[in-house]
């Protein structure tokens, strides 16, 4: 089993929640960084264990700082070796409403330098499903939906091959219509995350999240379609093997 997004560096004693991690039988993690100092906290921690990947990206809080001017630093970075992904970035109009230019450009400037490197992006976006629709419509490379909360994307996603990945909240009372999303993303293109240490899943709500509790997304996504849970995490794992080029 496979945990494609968690940001490592955020997590209380990160060699002990990868220890529990593998006790659960994750045995692979992706940990993500969202600024430079993120990332190469990231990559530090990936350099340490086997099987523990990073993603690396400038994420859109930071639009309009200068965080925001470093993408030559994090072109750097992606050519470390446990770099797999660029990522996260997108477009959070939720919490950025007023700096809307300064995420696409940040945005963009990162799809062109995936589209450079050949690497897949990793996507954050709330409350911009036309504009992130818009922008990725025009990229050429795969696309992973991390933490998957919009389901207005579905339809496009759906046309144009992206990975949806589903996360704690999946198993809230209040997200049926996320779970309705998620029993129609087709079998070699669905992953699961932690988004770790946030968005513990409900039987851990309230409680820092880690790794290990990928497991229960897991058995929640597998209720909604109708599958085996192993046999679903299972599953996963191929297709982030695909999405991510691993090893």
């Amino acid at each position: 089993m496979i945990d494609t997004h968690a940001h490592l560096d955020a997590v209380e004693e990160p060699r002990a929640a990868i220890a529990r991690a593998r006790d659960a039988g994750v045995t692979r993690l992706i940990t993500v960084g969202t600024g430079i100092e993120s990332c190469r906290a990231a990559l530090a921690i990936a350099e340490q264990h086997d099987g523990v990947y990073a993603a690396l990206g400038i994420d859109p809080h930071q639009a309009g700082s200068e965080e925001a001017e470093r993408v030559a630093e994090l072109r750097e970075l992606l050519g470390h070796y446990k770099a797999v992904a660029l990522g996260e970035t997108g477009l959070d109009y939720h919490y950025g409403g007023d700096r809307k230019l300064e995420q696409r450009q940040l945005f963009e400037s990162q799809l062109s330098l995936a589209r450079e490197l050949g690497l897949p992006v990793v996507i954050h976006t709330r409350d911009a499903n036309d504009d992130t629709a818009a922008i990725l419509g025009k990229h050429e490379g795969t696309v992973i939906m991390h933490c998957f909360s919009e389901p207005g994307l579905l339809a496009a996603g759906l046309e144009r091959g992206w990975y949806f990945s589903f996360a704690g909240n999946i198993t809230y009372p209040n997200a049926a219509e996320l779970r309705e999303a998620a029993a129609r993303v087709p079998a070699d293109r669905i992953l699961v995350e932690t988004d770790s240490p946030y968005l513990a899943p409900q039987p851990l709500r309230g409680k820092p999240n880690e790794p290990a509790h990928v497991v229960h997304t897991v058995a929640a996504l597998a209720a909604v379609r109708g599958e085996e849970a192993d046999e679903l995490g299972a599953r996963i794992d191929a297709n982030a093997t695909a999405a991510f080029a691993l090893p």
